[in-house]
């Protein structure tokens, strides 16, 4: 990733403007220009959060991306919409020891524990920009 050059799980939780998302998984926020082989942005972003190498809040997030309806063979470099429901339903899951056992080569050991009150804030920061009207998903990058 461009934050550490060495192989792992990266995560992130962005917020984007209201209405952006039009469905509740594999949006795209930069679309490839093959002329300028540019990236090019489709919208403002602003990162809520980063994670390095949380494989159970990986897990989690997996599982809710295909509940959604995701369609990429694997869980890398797509987003899904976080719904005030969803981090509602991830508050209790963090608090309450519930987060999937995931394993991967890059994803690193359980980092829950470690997490736990950092995660708590992220839910919080999260719910706080969904009442300020942003719309918020999450991202990861292994």
């Amino acid at each position: 990733s461009i934050k550490n050059k060495t192989m792992g799980l990266d995560q992130f939780a962005y917020r984007v403007k209201k209405g952006f998302i039009k469905k509740p998984v594999d949006f795209q926020t930069e679309k490839y220009n093959e002329e300028t082989q540019e990236h090019e942005v489709l919208t403002d972003k602003k990162e809520l959060h980063y994670w390095r190498k949380h494989p159970h809040l990986q897990g989690w997030m997996s599982d809710l991306y295909y509940e959604k309806g995701g369609e990429s063979s694997e869980f890398n470099c797509v987003n899904v919409q976080l719904t005030w429901e969803d981090l509602e339903t991830l508050e209790e899951d963090i608090k309450t020891g519930k987060l999937p056992d995931t394993c991967g080569f890059f994803f690193g050991d359980d980092s829950s524990e470690e997490y736990k009150e950092e995660d708590l804030g992220f839910v919080e920061e999260a719910l706080i920009a969904i009442r300020k009207g942003y719309d918020v998903y999450y991202s990861s990058w292994w």
